[in-house]
């Protein structure tokens, strides 16, 4: 606009100045003509479209001419002064920021609402005292306007864990057990107890025996708790069905280390999910490909599918990650997918690839 309004300045100055130059009668019927065309103008349009520069000239104009001479403006006097008006407020007037506290940012208000969501006993004060560790500075009036606005209602009312979150919160200090059977060539039965930790899926291969008796399954769970290593979190619970080779020898092992046992429903395999899942992995891609002679040969067996279950096998439980997971390697690129090798295991029933180096 200001551009506009001085190039419109400049071309008025000039044609004054050329006016100077003229004879007065020239100057009469020069006005005379551009009244009649105002005039005709005036006829063909109601409303004419006036840009900001156009605005500003008239209004600087009417300031020089006498009150009597506005008729010839094709606008009232009120709009005139209502034009200058604004000229002088903007002149004037210096921009500032708007009183009250400054709107919150959409980044804030997502976090706001996802602290709210992901932790339903925090108040306002609580989501206020996170914020500020993150140097995030809210008042607690704010982050109730936020939380009432997207409809979540105060700490205690909002909701608490989810059965999903509850049984996470506590896979990290509980471990099941159970057996299962294979038979070799000879038709001979044997016997395998194994633990499993719920939160990492990490297998604990206990022993093998052709008469699993109470006083075998105490050995075993002894056995488990001297060769645990140290946890952040220590053993709480263990979940193991009502079969009677868990005699009470077995469950006063682990109460004696401050272990709760927990009975499944009878008839109930579900209850103990997850031992169930690594039974059927188990024998799905290992036991059913393969012929047991001995003891001896099914313990070797165990050892290598435990081994590549813990440390490779992905879980999607775990987002497609194993409990003991290798170090991570670079990502190979698509020109170089030959340099990736294979390992076989077990006589190439289970196949295991990596990167070369």
């Amino acid at each position: 606009m200001r551009g506009s309004f001085v190039y419109l300045m400049v071309g008025r100055v000039m044609a004054l100045v050329l006016l100077c130059f003229r004879s007065s009668d020239c100057k009469e019927l020069e006005i005379v003509v551009l009244r009649h065309e105002l005039a005709v103008l005036r006829r063909q349009a109601s409303r004419p479209a006036l840009w900001p520069a156009d605005r500003a000239f008239l209004a600087a104009a009417s300031r020089l001419l006498p009150r009597a001479r506005w008729r010839s403006f094709f606008v009232t006097p009120e709009t005139l002064l209502a034009w200058h008006r604004r000229l002088v407020a903007r002149r004037w007037t210096y921009p500032g920021r708007r009183p009250g506290r400054p709107k919150v940012s959409r980044e804030v208000r997502d976090l706001v609402l996802r602290l709210a969501r992901e932790n339903p006993r925090w108040g306002y004060e609580r989501i206020v005292g996170e914020l500020n560790g993150l140097g995030i500075h809210l008042s607690p009036t704010s982050v109730r306007r936020i939380l009432t606005g997207a409809g979540l209602r105060p700490a205690g009312r909002r909701g608490g864990a989810s059965w999903r979150e509850f049984i996470r919160g506590q896979a990290q200090s509980t471990i099941a057990c159970d057996f299962f059977t294979v038979d070799t060539i000879t038709l001979r039965r044997i016997y395998a107890l194994f633990f499993i930790e719920l939160s990492t899926r990490r297998v604990h291969l206990a022993g093998l025996t052709e008469n699993p008796d109470g006083a075998w399954t105490a050995q075993q769970a002894r056995n488990l708790l001297f060769s645990l290593p140290e946890r952040d979190r220590p053993l709480k619970f263990l979940v193991r069905d009502n079969d009677g080779k868990f005699t009470r020898a077995f469950d006063t092992v682990f109460n004696s280390e401050g272990v709760r046992v927990i009975h499944t429903p009878v008839r109930a395999p579900k209850a103990n999910a997850t031992c169930e899942r690594f039974v059927g992995t188990l024998r799905r891609e290992c036991l059913d490909w393969i012929l047991i002679a001995n003891p001896r040969h099914l313990r070797r067996v165990l050892a290598e599918f435990v081994d590549h279950y813990n440390t490779h096998r992905p879980h999607r439980a775990l987002g497609l990650a194993a409990p003991e997971p290798c170090p991570p390697t670079r990502p190979v690129p698509t020109s170089r997918a030959e340099s990736i090798r294979r390992h076989d295991r077990l006589g190439g029933l289970i196949h295991e690839y990596s990167a070369a180096a």
